[in-house]
């Protein structure tokens, strides 16, 4: 049976995943805010009902919180023996800079830290697995110089495409960073083909989202359908770091310090 961790659990791709390894057979760990939205989820869940709430464990934690992340990880780290999938699907869009609690910008707390703490804290479990795939929804091909390491929190300049683009590439680096240390992983940056349908949870002007929820009605894959390559590359994975817009494979962006970046970036954020 393999062990399949889901970051953003409860809401659109991450609660399709998470529906369909559960009836898979897969035990799954769902990582959310939403106890409730977790119980939901459960009653939608194909097969046996008794075995896929034995094989379904919730974590609350708001991952925008490096505490929360770090609480998470330890916890895995305690009860499982390995981990066979990790897929990094939390979202919470902001068009404008927030600062959380912890002093961090929210926004790379959520889709860079959170990632960095899970990718290099569950390392172990990973190895422990025969074939580890990690799948990080941070959608590929940000140009190699998106990350401004003299303001990685961007407290100056902050605009919502400069910090998507420097997220999105610094998740790519951190590929780097994991299958330099584990060579038998599959690392996957990933995005959909197109739109998908969802509730778009954000923090974002109003035009903004009636747009997201207009278009995905219009035009958007339904969360079941879209997860399928991600299924696909669970279920196969090919060791090595890869990107795929949907079914399709992409060129990795690759610029001329991407080693030195990935240690630089480890080195930014490693006493997190």
């Amino acid at each position: 049976m393999r062990t399949i961790v889901i970051t953003g659990g409860t809401d659109g791709m991450g609660a399709a995943l998470a529906r369909h390894f559960l009836s898979a057979g897969d035990r799954v760990v769902v990582i959310g805010r939403s106890r409730v939205k977790f119980d939901a989820l459960l009653t939608t869940v194909t097969g046996d009902d008794r075995s896929a709430k034995q094989r379904a464990e919730f974590i609350a934690a708001d991952l925008s919180s490096v505490a929360d992340s770090r609480r998470v990880v330890e916890h895995l780290r305690a009860h499982h023996e390995r981990i066979d999938a990790l897929v990094l699907a939390a979202s919470f869009i902001r068009q404008r800079r927030h600062t959380t609690t912890e002093g961090h910008e929210a926004s790379w707390a959520l889709f860079f830290l959170s990632k960095y703490l899970f990718v290099t804290g569950l390392a172990p479990l990973l190895r422990a697995a025969e074939r580890p795939v990690i799948v990080n929804t941070a959608v590929p091909g940000a140009r190699a110089g998106a990350i401004d390491f003299d303001d990685l929190e961007m407290r100056e300049g902050f605009t919502f495409t400069r910090s998507n683009a420097q997220q999105r590439r610094a998740n790519e680096l951190l590929g780097l960073l994991a299958t330099g240390e584990n060579p038998g992983l599959a690392y996957v940056t990933w995005g959909p083909a197109r739109l998908v349908r969802s509730s778009f949870a954000g923090d974002v002007g109003k035009g903004m989202k009636i747009a997201a929820v207009v278009l995905g009605r219009l035009l958007g894959q339904r969360p079941d359908t879209a997860v399928g390559p991600i299924i696909d590359i669970v279920g196969a994975p090919a060791p090595g770091r890869a990107a795929y817009r949907g079914a399709k494979k992409l060129t990795l962006t690759v610029g001329d310090h991407d080693d030195r970046d990935a240690a630089r970036l480890a080195a930014a954020v490693g006493d997190e």
